[in-house]
């Protein structure tokens, strides 16, 4: 860490990095909140990530969380064709408990002090009723409520996105324009999963689910009586797994676990080991990258910037079917991975408007 510095009250402190442009720490002693944020590229414009607020072990692991998510945004917004950089946040603490207005209001102040180079929004433990609060102290915030005039929580667009993906990793792989059929296990259905369920439903998929969450668990199997609970979906006998819960359940065991052929879901950072996407390749599972699987969401927030509707919106996060299946004709074309197909476009990208 740097020099600290304050700022209306709160001690700030620069991180050093040589993989991002500026960490930030805060630590409000008035209202206990303790936030990072973590600008990793701006090529393209100011970074725009969601806040996530959850209780961490020790400052090190929000930290690494930081990082990680904020370095997935600039490629997500990258592929995408996004003008915005990545950038990501993390308030530390349990937010059932911890999580006040006056809190969130300091974290506002806490954003505005970056001038615009940080946009935030919502992401795990967050929504857009805590969006509206924040707004309140500063303007660099989007996933506001409708009432506040903002395109509402993103959870639904990031499942769109999530879906359409999938709808062109199963063509690409089967030639299957609709999901007739298709068994796809969802791992975790919170408030991108469960939107997810019903549009693979719709769509005509049957559907086995995980859900750690009792009372979430019996509500989605009230909405949706025809599908299945199961204590892990990455092993069980689907078509696709969609990873839809916190990241990392990739990893060198669970790539020989899984007997799905495609891998898309809404999960960050869902590989543990870079090596792992090598080894769903070597086996002949399709990986969708997660940071383009997820970029609904993403796509939501920056039409909301720019003034557009929520109808624009789904109207361009329909249209990550076509980079999905731009990315795995060019991984087939030149024999790399989906990830090392995705990267490329992105670094193109980024190199161009470097």
């Amino acid at each position: 860490m740097t020099a600290t510095t304050s700022h209306e009250g709160m001690s700030i402190t620069s991180i050093e990095s040589a993989s991002h442009e500026e960490i930030r720490y805060c630590h409000d002693q008035r209202t206990g909140l303790r936030a990072i944020v973590a600008i990793h590229d701006t090529t393209l414009g100011p970074a725009l990530g969601g806040t996530r607020f959850r209780s961490y072990p020790d400052v090190e692991s929000a930290l690494e969380d930081a990082r990680r998510l904020s370095e997935g945004m600039t490629y997500k917004a990258a592929v995408a064709g996004l003008d915005l950089g990545g950038g990501k946040a993390v308030i530390i603490g349990d937010p059932a408990t911890v999580k006040t207005p006056r809190l969130l209001e300091a974290y506002g102040r806490f954003v505005d002090s970056l001038g615009g180079r940080y946009i935030t929004a919502c992401d795990v433990g967050t929504t857009s009723q805590d969006m509206d609060v924040i707004s309140g102290t500063t303007r660099h915030v989007v996933a506001r409520t409708e009432t506040a005039g903002g395109l509402g929580d993103s959870g639904y667009s990031t499942a769109y996105g999530v879906f359409a993906s999938l709808r062109a990793a199963v063509a690409y792989s089967t030639g299957q324009d609709d999901l007739g059929g298709v068994r796809v296990g969802v791992e975790g259905a919170g408030k991108v999963g469960s939107h997810l369920i019903g549009l693979l439903l719709d769509d005509g998929a049957s559907v086995l689910f995980s859900e750690p969450n009792g009372e979430v668990r019996t509500r989605l199997l009230e909405r949706h009586p025809g599908i299945t609970h199961t204590e892990s979906v990455l092993d069980a006998d689907v078509d696709v797994y969609a990873p839809c819960a916190l990241g990392a359940t990739l990893s060198p065991s669970s790539a020989e676990a899984i007997t799905a052929r495609i891998v898309c879901g809404a999960a960050n950072n869902q590989l543990a080991d870079p090596g792992v996407e090598f080894r769903l390749a070597a086996r002949g599972i399709v990986w969708v990258p997660d940071y383009v699987a997820n970029a609904g969401g993403l796509v939501q927030v920056a039409v909301e910037r720019a003034g557009g509707t929520l109808g624009q919106a789904r109207t361009r996060i329909g249209k990550l079917t076509g980079f999905v299946d731009e990315i795995l004709r060019t991984a087939a074309a030149d024999a790399v991975t989906p990830g090392q197909a995705a990267l490329r476009i992105a670094e193109r990208r980024l190199r161009k408007a470097a």
